[in-house]
């Protein structure tokens, strides 16, 4: 007798051995479960091959590897090799250092993944390749609300593809052009990551909230130097300027005289050169993707466009497209980065190797949700907290979101963990730490005594979907956090934005009041808003809902649970030890809820901070 899982198509996605490994599970085209390794591995943007996420996508659904029916690589490793290995002939010798560095993984994994994955996990069959950018286009496509769409996908790069663009229609894909390696939008705006101290590869939203401290005093530099823009957004990097098709660094001795000195420090202090060079890459990059999508709306023709890659991870960029158009509606991958890739191989099997055409999709979450990683039980929970004597007080049902909001608008930052893991970059009411969007010090306080960064960084609304009009200049739902608005005028103490050249300091212009919601406007008065409705995730629109019904305002700031250096949190262990080191004052956990001040003292033998690699 046949059984219903063995009646079933199980695909599972791997994406891995760059940054971000991830792994997703779909069953007979829906997507099941997914989740990136640096969740459970606690290595910020682990590219190791993802075993433990793997190990949850099949335990979500109770199934083996022998119940999995394809297994299918985000990308083709041998094309990648091949650009490598042109990249560094084309330097060589000068690239030596960097070769002999990366050939040991090529040559002892990267170039062997089916036997990688059968040593891993015991996976017998064969395994498929798609390309890096058919991967993210699918992961952009597929889920998305349309039946029929264009699309763009850009980022660092692939195999050789660093941006391409096409049309959707039913289950089929067409990529119609490719932008090839080493022009690259994300790797410039990657290299000015580098340039500004920040992290390639993880810094990259830092000098987004950097930019608008900023004047672009330096975009005529960028564009006459070292990028040449053509009319249909393909670009041209003047490679006299870089180092990364062979050295260890981004950018050379030419890139810094153009800027006036070398490339800041890490942890440096950031001077007005740095705002200014962010505001201007910033710019130049807008720029690009504008006119990107309005070639690709001229040579499709369709009306709504799908993007992925890292760079539609540029909310700013995104906002700009919706607000100027050309395109009537835009559907971003919430996992628009690598980690997305894993999705996306796994349903490009599922509708172009198969031949299964797509279900009806209406909304932009009905495709596909972010909540696909680990949840855990009450009776699990409890028996964590008890068997630790962690202090707790477990909440009713009816009372649970009256309760968090009262601590909430007391002016508490509360860790809050209820539900499935989000799978992507952000934080979405799943693993989230929450504070009052009204009060002047809730950005200083959570920057610099909980999440231990940078202090200039904005922190995002969640905003009730059904009054994010009444707050925010959008008109459609921003389910992801990846859309970028204006805060309404009507809500703003003062007009225009305080000009750069004001006198003020970073951390001067930084407390000026700008809205009735300060801690969520930003200095441009900008919010990189979260849309919350009732039926994708009750519960934290039970405790926005509750705040409002308490103080009339439908908005709490929501940031990542977690501190700078370190994944999100996923389990209640690593829920309970981010709020003991830091100054959370309470922790949700489900039901249950904890008071710092009721916990047993906190010790550990070693400096936790010393383990965490800053970003």
């Amino acid at each position: 007798m046949i059984n219903e899982k063995q009646k079933s198509t199980y695909i599972l996605g791997i994406s891995c051995f760059y940054h971000d490994s991830a792994a997703c599970l779909v069953k007979d085209g829906l997507i099941l479960a997914a989740a990136q390794e640096e969740r459970f591995t606690r290595k910020k943007h682990d590219p190791r091959f993802p075993e433990n996420a793997i190990d949850f996508c099949l335990k979500t659904e109770q199934i083996s590897v022998s119940d999995l029916s394809y297994v299918v690589f985000y990308d083709k490793p041998f094309l990648t090799f091949e650009r490598l290995l042109m990249s560094y002939l084309t330097v060589a010798p000068q690239g030596l250092r960097s070769w002999m560095q990366a050939m040991p993984l090529w040559l002892g994994q990267k170039l062997h993944i089916p036997k990688i994955i059968r040593e891993k996990i015991g996976y017998e069959g064969d395994v498929l390749f798609t390309e890096h950018h058919e991967a993210h286009a699918a992961s952009a496509f597929f889920p998305s609300p349309f039946e029929e769409a264009a699309i763009l996908t850009i980022d660092g790069v692939g195999e050789w593809a660093t941006a391409s663009y096409g049309y959707g229609k039913g289950n089929e894909i067409t990529l119609l052009k490719e932008l090839h390696f080493p022009d690259s939008l994300g790797l410039l705006y990657s290299a000015f990551t580098y340039f500004t101290g920040f992290r390639v590869n993880s810094g990259e939203y830092k000098l987004m909230g950097l930019a608008p401290y900023g004047e672009p005093i330096y975009k005529n530099i960028i564009l006459d130097k070292l990028v040449d823009v053509k009319a249909d957004g393909s670009i041209r990097l003047n490679l006299t300027y870089f180092d990364f098709l062979g050295g260890l660094r981004m950018t050379n001795r030419r890139f810094a005289k153009l800027f006036g000195g070398p490339a800041r420090k890490p942890e440096s202090r950031i001077t007005k050169r740095e705002m200014d060079i962010a505001a201007s890459i910033q710019a130049v990059t807008e720029d690009i993707v504008m006119k990107m999508a309005r070639h690709v709306h001229k040579e499709t023709g369709l009306k709504n466009v799908c993007m992925a890659g890292g760079v539609a991870l540029n909310c700013v960029a995104n906002g700009k497209l919706i607000a100027e158009g050309p395109f009537k509606d835009v559907w971003i991958q919430p996992a628009a980065g690598d980690a997305g890739c894993a999705v996306g191989a796994a349903l490009s099997v599922w509708h172009r190797f198969l031949g299964n055409p797509r279900k009806n999709v209406h909304s932009y979450t009905h495709g596909m949700q972010t909540y696909l990683g680990p949840d855990f039980h009450m009776q699990g929970i409890r028996r964590f907290l008890e068997e630790n004597k962690y202090p707790y007080h477990e909440m009713t049902e009816d009372k649970r979101a009256q309760q968090i909001a009262g601590q909430i608008a007391n002016g508490k930052i509360v860790g809050y963990m209820a539900g499935r893991m989000e799978f992507g970059p952000r934080a979405l009411g799943a693993r989230s730490i929450l504070g009052d969007a009204r009060r002047e010090d809730t950005q200083t306080t959570m920057n610099l005594k909980i999440k231990y960064r940078e202090s200039f960084r904005p922190f995002a609304p969640s905003v009730l979907e059904e009054k994010a009009g009444e707050y925010f200049d959008i008109d459609r739902p921003s389910p992801f956090m990846l859309l970028v608005s204006k805060v309404c005028q009507k809500r703003c103490l003062s007009q225009p934005p305080v000009p750069p050249s004001d006198g003020k300091n970073m951390m001067e212009r930084l407390k000026i009041k700008r809205s009735d919601i300060p801690a969520v406007t930003h200095l441009d008065y900008s919010a990189r808003l979260q849309t919350v409705n009732q039926a994708d995730k009750p519960d934290y629109h039970g405790v926005i809902k509750a705040f409002e019904d308490l103080t009339g305002c439908a908005v709490i700031v929501n940031t990542s649970f977690n501190v700078r250096g370190e994944p999100i949190v996923c389990s209640p262990l690593d829920a309970y030890r981010c709020f003991m080191r830091t100054e959370i004052d309470v922790l949700v956990i489900e039901n249950c809820m904890l008071f710092k001040e009721e916990q047993p003292v906190w010790q550990e033998k070693d400096n936790w901070r010393d383990k965490l690699e800053l970003d």
